[in-house]
């Protein structure tokens, strides 16, 4: 049986424990991540919010070997039976699926400190999205900013003022406060329209090796 990649050219890719049969993650493949999988018995998926490719564990060491690879019924879905070196989930847990929703709470505590796999950007990220998703909203700033997008939107150019400020008259230190303060917003604001750090990322790769003046005139065009 054969997957229909003109029809689904997603599929679903449950990664599953091959010893225990424990649930650690859902993904995404194409055709391109799928062949891969099966070429290099590693785990390859298509990130949807990244959009491009990328090798389980490319960043943090924590790949999946692949044990065997099963196909559906209907041929648009793979369980792949892995072998889970470190953990699954980018929070730093042993399974993305650790919110129990009957009993309302987080039941997987993490295991890895996530800031020294991902660097703290990422980290950053997906604790706002962590946030977005939060029922709560009392006490916490960045849910508040998401919540309210005028707001948001007048603290980035606030931000942006003072980094400015602090570039032209204050101290060193000033200046990393203040840039610290930036980046943070405009991540809420990335975060706001589901734009990953690694889209920016991608962006900036882009432009290597291309003047700033040829770049602004390309997007004239």
């Amino acid at each position: 049986m054969n997957i229909n990649w003109e029809k689904n050219p997603l599929i679903p890719a449950i990664a599953q424990d091959y010893q225990t049969g424990e649930v650690l993650m859902l993904a995404y493949m194409n055709e391109e991540a799928y062949n891969l999988t099966l070429s290099t018995g590693y785990a390859h998926y298509f990130s949807r919010s990244r959009q491009r490719l990328w090798k389980k564990g490319e960043s943090s060491n924590h790949t999946q070997e692949i044990k065997d690879v099963l196909l559906d019924c209907d041929a648009d879905t793979v369980v792949l039976k892995i072998k889970q070196n470190g953990v699954a989930c980018h929070t730093g847990r042993k399974s993305c699926f650790f919110t129990s929703v009957l009993q309302d709470k987080v039941i997987l505590d993490k295991e890895v400190d996530t800031d020294e796999i991902y660097g703290v950007v990422d980290t950053l990220y997906h604790t706002i999205l962590e946030r977005k998703n939060s029922k709560e909203s009392s006490n916490s700033w960045t849910k508040k900013l998401l919540d309210d997008k005028e707001l948001m939107l007048s603290k980035i150019r606030e931000e942006a003022d003072e980094v400015c400020e602090a570039i032209d008259k204050e101290s060193d230190e000033q200046v990393i406060h203040e840039g610290a303060d930036l980046l943070y917003h405009t991540l809420v604001g990335l975060g706001y329209r589901d734009i990953t750090p690694d889209r920016v990322k991608q962006e900036l790769k882009r432009r290597f090796g291309t003047s700033g003046i040829e770049e602004k005139e390309s997007r004239k065009k």
